[in-house]
C-alpha cells in the first residue's frame, strides 16, 4: 500500500518526510527485509499564494508558492544525487516521489493551469482537480522543467523577505490549519457513517419486529 506523507508546505517539512522515509527503508534493508516502499511527499501549493495576496503588492501575487515548490524540488533532486540514496537504490529501493497539491488556481486574475504549467517536473505527482485538468488540456501551455538547482527560488523567496512575509512562521500556521480542516472533514465523516449505521440498525430492528408480528398473527 503507497504511503502519502501529506500536509507538507515547505522544504524543511518535506525533508523532514523524507528523512523518515529513509529510515524507514534503512531499517527494512538491516532487517533482511525487501526495500521497495511505495510512497510520495505531498506539498501543498497554491494555498501560499492564497494565505498572502492580502498582505503583499499585486506584482508579488501567485509566486510564493511555486518559488516554495521549486525550492522542494532542489532538495528532492539533492537527496536523489546522495551516496545515501544511491547505496538504497542499490539495493531494490524506489524513490518518494513529491506530489504537487492544491494545485488549482484560487485567484480568478491569474491562468487558471498556472500550477501546472510551472511545476512540470520528472518523476512528481500532480493532483490535478478536474476543472483544472480540462483547462489544461484546452488551453494549457507547458513550458521548461523544474530546474534543479532550484533556479531563481531562494531569489524569489528573499523577496517575499523583504516584503514583510515570514516564510517559516507561515509554513507551520499553514500546516496547523490543513490539520483542523483535514480533522473536521474526517470528523464529519464519522459522524455521518455513524449516523447512517444507527439508521440501518434501527431499520433492521424495525423490519424484524414486523416479521415476527406478521408471522405471530399469520401462522402456517
Amino acid at each position: 500500500m503507497p504511503i502519502n506523507v501529506t500536509l507538507l508546505f515547505s522544504r524543511e517539512h518535506y525533508l523532514a518526510a523524507a528523512e523518515a522515509y529513509l529510515r524507514g527503508i534503512e531499517r527494512r534493508v538491516d532487517a533482511g527485509l525487501s526495500p521497495p516502499v511505495q510512497s510520495v511527499a505531498s506539498l501543498f501549493v497554491s494555498r501560499w499564494d492564497a494565505a498572502v495576496k492580502q498582505e503583499i503588492s499585486p506584482p508579488f501575487h501567485n509566486r510564493l508558492g511555486i518559488a516554495v515548490a521549486m525550492r522542494c524540488y532542489k532538495a528532492h533532486c539533492d537527496l536523489l544525487a546522495s551516496a545515501r540514496w544511491r547505496e538504497l537504490a542499490a539495493s531494490g529501493a524506489r524513490p518518494q516521489r513529491l506530489l504537487w497539491a492544491s494545485t488549482a488556481t484560487k485567484d480568478p486574475a491569474a491562468r487558471d493551469t498556472l500550477y501546472v504549467e510551472a511545476l512540470a517536473a520528472p518523476q512528481t505527482i500532480n493532483t490535478i482537480p478536474e476543472k483544472t485538468l480540462l483547462a489544461f488540456a484546452d488551453h494549457g501551455q507547458p513550458g521548461a522543467l523544474l530546474p534543479a538547482d532550484g533556479g531563481l527560488a531562494d531569489a524569489v523567496l528573499e523577496e517575499f523577505r523583504r516584503e514583510g512575509v515570514d516564510d517559516e512562521a507561515l509554513a507551520a500556521q499553514l500546516q496547523r490549519d490543513g490539520v483542523l480542516a483535514f480533522a473536521k472533514s474526517w470528523g464529519g465523516l464519522l459522524a455521518r457513517i455513524k449516523e447512517k449505521a444507527s439508521a440501518t440498525a434501527k431499520a433492521t430492528v424495525t423490519a424484524k419486529v414486523t416479521a415476527t408480528a406478521t408471522a405471530t398473527e399469520h401462522p402456517r
